[in-house]
């Protein structure tokens, strides 16, 4: 690229991408098609047999999304990335390498509560098993560990309440272990946070939310920090046994520090399926183009409101990580010094129905069920996203009955305070 190592921004603009060679296009080209000729029947055999890299169907494979991945993997520092249809789906693939039935996995209980959802229910249906932990008493995610534990997963910045996880301390706990530490990222982007430097070995996102940042396209992403010995004890065989499908190769043996990206890969994606589209996959890189301008307005905003939230007589606290009194600060002035995101909550003194009343009123903000967008947007999670949770699960949450979430956007922050004004009157 240049000859020197690049920055944050240059990297967003131009990590992984190339000139089309065919038609000099400067802009990454949408390869919609679902597969890709050979040149002969030894480069076919070739690239079955993971002796060359190439392409050969979009389900396991695309020059688009190629792309994506290298940028985030870039951005991350990680080594490889694999970019798959959603952020449920890069879940559930990183866990698909690791876990067999029966086996247990450590995860914070304060997380979005669609993964919760996911842990607690879909992956029964895996036979894997979730052990809560409490992010705020650390020693919990030691007490979680048994022989049948195969990884830890926590989010650098939990959604919906924000929640700063000290992603090294439990990071050091994962090591002790032997078990990779994964991080979903979302919520922080690798703008605000990379857990990779404070010894995260898998990151997850959701590229729906601010990478792609415009509220146009889902996506999921799995970076490989390229840190984490899969041979060790024989605990993780789908890296470190031969493997019958691709005669007898060793995947960690043979791809040393993109491994397990690449396992995510070829056994994985190539068989559960949840391929990401070309066309999403270039609109995410259109819009990580802009990351760092979005992410530190997104920030900068979200810290305004939430200084005037602090200060009106309708609410009972806001939690923000970015506020001085906030429990979080510390680790929020520790991992994300740029700023704190863009979503938080707080809760209403009216409760419940104070909280479904202004979702109704607000004009400006959109009320649905996603963050990220460049718009700004509310929800009441006990009524909606976390609806599917027991009342007590709801507040271990962060998403009880007065809870309220933002997830401020790019709009002036005169105009998103004035909505919430309006919106809390009577």
């Amino acid at each position: 690229m240049i000859d020197r190592t690049p920055g944050f921004a240059t990297l967003a603009i131009h990590a992984g991408a190339q000139p089309d060679p065919t038609t000099g296009a400067r802009a990454t080209p949408i390869y919609q098609t679902t597969s890709f000729v050979f040149e002969d029947v030894d480069h076919a055999a070739s690239l079955f047999g993971l002796q060359t890299f190439g392409n050969i169907y979009t389900r396991i494979g695309n020059p688009t999304n190629a792309v994506l991945e290298e940028r985030v993997a870039a951005l991350e520092g990680g080594t490889a990335g694999l970019a798959v249809a959603s952020g449920h789906a890069a879940q559930v693939l990183a866990f698909h390498c690791m876990m067999k039935p029966g086996d247990e996995f450590v995860a914070a209980k304060m997380l979005y509560g669609g993964s919760i959802n996911q842990f607690n229910h879909s992956f029964k249906n895996f036979g894997w098993n979730v052990v809560w932990a409490d992010p705020d008493d650390l020693p919990t995610f030691e007490y979680g560990i048994s022989e049948r534990t195969k990884a830890i997963f926590i989010e650098s910045i939990a959604n919906p309440g924000g929640v700063i996880t000290d992603i090294e301390a439990v990071a050091a706990i994962a090591k002790k272990a032997g078990v990779p530490l994964i991080v979903d990222n979302t919520l922080a982007t690798p703008f605000l946070c990379r857990p990779i430097d404070y010894g995260a070995d898998v990151v997850v996102h959701s590229l729906t939310k601010f990478l792609g940042g415009h509220g146009n396209s889902i996506g999921g992403l799995i970076v490989d920090a390229g840190t984490f010995d899969w041979s060790r004890g024989g605990r993780y065989p789908m890296l470190s046994e031969p493997r019958p499908e691709y005669h007898g190769i060793v995947l960690h043996e043979t791809f040393g520090n993109f491994a397990f990206a690449i396992a995510c890969r070829v056994l994985s994606l190539r068989d559960i399926g949840p391929a990401l589209s070309p066309f999403n996959a270039f609109l995410i890189l259109n819009g990580i183009e802009t990351l760092p301008l979005r992410m530190q307005r997104h920030s900068d905003n979200a810290q305004a409101v939430a200084e005037w939230l602090v200060k009106h007589p309708k609410i009972a606290w806001v939690s923000y990580p970015g506020l001085p009194g906030d429990r979080y600060h510390a680790l929020a002035k520790k991992y994300v010094p740029k700023g704190a995101g863009a979503v938080f909550t707080f809760g209403l003194k009216g409760g419940f129905a104070a909280g479904v009343k202004l979702v109704s009123n607000v004009k400006l903000f959109s009320h649905l069920a996603n963050i990220g967008d460049t718009r700004s947007l509310i929800i009441h999670p006990a009524s909606t996203t976390h609806k599917q949770l027991s009342d007590a699960q709801k507040v271990q949450a962060g998403a009880g009955p007065d809870v309220v979430r933002l997830s401020i956007g790019l709009e002036d922050m005169a105009d998103i305070i004035a909505d919430l004004e309006q919106g809390l009157a009577d």
